[in-house]
């Protein structure tokens, strides 16, 4: 709401200037709107103007999370804005590391701030397909009971994909494991978090790409008939391509079809 009307913000700016919580949505909206300029195009395909206005507009942002920052010391959330914005900032990783310090010592297990940072440490920013990764697998070995927070290790598996010419991720121990890892990790998470519906469709999908039949379908049965999600919609119809995955993890678990489902739902 605030992105279309600020009027409201500007109205609790006025009547608490020094409430942390909105400075640092003011902060965020900068970041927002910079991004909006931007645009999700490759850099080389960003017009000159628009790349240069929204580089201009991010350090007023990060300066802004900055002195809401000081006015509450233990709020992580301008922390998370100052992550946001480091990468098309172009901060360095001596410039980032300081500010990821600051977060996790606020708040070490941010789901949305470690989502930040893996952008950061990817190879299509300012770091490699290995610091990446590397970075994934310390965030489900520290993910808490009851957190989400293992499921940014499948947004790194995306992102490995979206960069690889390989029709699939090399199958591994290693990978076997950190998947495992993860379904434990979901058992425990709150069942109304709104974050899980969508982190067990990818994590049914990299069950099946690294040949984990049985455990993949126990998602495709968490998930229920819901298959609006990533990654069935990269496939054109994510009915069918929903419907195919499924059939094939109960085809290959050799395990007994649940009862069909009535019809599909888009909104999970």
């Amino acid at each position: 709401m605030a992105q279309k009307d600020g009027a409201w913000l500007d109205a609790w700016l006025d009547a608490e200037p020094h409430n942390c919580d909105a400075a640092t949505l003011r902060a965020s909206l900068m970041v927002h709107r910079a991004w909006e300029i931007r645009g999700s195009a490759f850099a080389h395909e960003v017009p000159y103007e628009d790349m240069k206005r929204f580089r201009a507009m991010l350090p007023a942002a990060i300066e802004e999370a900055r002195k809401a920052a000081l006015l509450d010391p233990a709020n992580p959330g301008p922390w998370v804005v100052m992550i946001t914005a480091a990468r098309g900032a172009r901060y360095g990783h001596s410039q980032f590391k300081p500010l990821w310090k600051e977060l996790v010592a606020r708040a070490p297990h941010h789901y949305a701030g470690h989502g930040q940072a893996l952008q950061y440490w990817c190879a299509k920013w300012f770091g490699s397909n290995r610091r990446m990764m590397r970075f994934a697998r310390q965030t489900v070995r520290k993910a808490p009971a009851g957190s989400p927070l293992a499921g940014i290790y499948l947004h790194a598996l995306s992102e490995l994909a979206d960069r690889s010419t390989a029709a699939a991720l090399p199958v591994t121990p290693m990978t076997r494991s950190l998947l495992k890892r993860t379904a434990a990790s979901f058992d425990r998470v709150a069942p109304d978090d709104e974050r899980l519906p969508v982190l067990r469709h990818l994590l049914a999908h990299f069950m099946l790409q690294s040949m984990m039949y049985a455990p993949a379908l126990e998602q495709f049965r968490e998930i229920g008939p819901w298959c609006g999600a990533e990654p069935w919609r990269k496939a054109g119809n994510p009915v069918m391509a929903f419907e195919a995955a499924r059939g094939r993890a109960v085809r290959l678990s050799r395990s007994r079809p649940a009862p069909a489902a009535q019809g599909y739902g888009m909104a999970r």
